[in-house]
């Protein structure tokens, strides 16, 4: 199959591209790899970061984690719901309104949180110049392009 002159002026875009997708799957895949190790899946050492670093003013709903997480809130109510009942998460009503449902680590969660937030860390200041290297590659090749 021939290539378009057109395609042929985006190859470095690819490239670009490709190298950054290939930084990201390489620290997903550690990541993964390290939370399976701690006993949690994936997604549930996710929720529990969210839940820790959420901005200041934001608020640890149900709601909030689902978008976060960028996942159906059914989905977040399961990891929440396995998590609290292995001793990571707890409930709390809302102080102003008391339907609301609050979400916070246990002292178990934070433990196991703290462990696997500085493997992540360790991990990214491995990773973290081919990352930002391939980063910077995606915006050159972007700004390079007539708009």
């Amino acid at each position: 199959m021939k290539a378009h002159k057109k395609d042929s002026a985006a190859i470095p875009d690819y490239r670009a591209l490709a190298q950054l997708r290939y930084q990201i799957r390489r620290f997903l895949r550690f990541s993964e790899e390290v939370s399976r190790k701690a006993g949690l899946e994936p997604h549930q050492y996710q929720l529990m970061l969210a839940v820790k670093g959420l901005p200041t003013g934001a608020r640890p709903t149900i709601s909030e984690l689902a978008e976060r997480l960028q996942i159906k809130h059914h989905s977040t109510v399961e990891l929440v719901n396995r998590l609290a009942a292995r001793g990571y998460l707890e409930r709390r009503r809302g102080d102003q309104d008391r339907r609301e449902v609050l979400l916070g680590l246990t002292v178990k969660g934070e433990e196991v949180l703290r462990r696997l937030a500085l493997h992540h860390r360790d991990e990214l200041h491995l990773l973290g110049p081919a990352f930002i290297k391939a980063m910077r590659a995606v915006v050159k090749s972007r700004d390079k392009k007539p708009r």
